[in-house]
């Protein structure tokens, strides 16, 4: 679980007609390292999260990163009284990208998304690989992969 997938989420983002820059910078430690490297403000450093439904029922979560999950938001957008995080293995199958470089651009599935109330302008998601993102606008994102925007987070903490 290796592999450099930043060829394939560019290359979905170019397909959809998103407007991007890429950004690649080496591996970083922190939220604040983040969002140094990309020239954003730690909100705009947007985690791509998979989360499970059911066996081989997925979506995935994009939240700010000055937030959280707030589960019990998610389980009643969601209808559901159970939500697990996979394994690093299961989320890899699931999109064909290794923790920390997940983004819905590319993924081996087009798994649904959900996208926090909260994104706003600018925002910086995972480039399909460690040290590479790409900056985008949260509204076109949310046009591009019809992802359903909803208050699904909490300030971390």
């Amino acid at each position: 679980m290796t592999e450099d997938g930043s060829a394939r989420a560019i290359a979905a983002a170019e397909r959809l007609g998103l407007a991007h820059t890429v950004t690649r910078h080496g591996r970083v430690g922190s939220l604040a390292e983040a969002a140094a490297a990309r020239g954003v403000e730690p909100r705009a450093v947007v985690k791509t999260l998979v989360v499970r439904l059911a066996d081989d029922d997925y979506r995935f979560v994009l939240v700010p990163g000055d937030r959280e999950i707030a589960w019990p938001k998610l389980r009643a957008l969601l209808g559901v009284n159970r939500i697990s995080m996979p394994s690093a293995e299961v989320a890899y199958e699931a999109t064909g990208y290794v923790r920390g470089t997940i983004t819905p651009l590319g993924s081996r599935h087009a798994w649904p998304v959900i996208a926090d109330a909260t994104l706003s302008g600018p925002i910086s998601l995972g480039g399909g690989a460690h040290g590479v993102a790409l900056t985008v606008d949260a509204d076109d994102v949310v046009r591009v992969l019809g992802a359903t925007v909803a208050d699904v987070t909490e300030p971390v903490g």
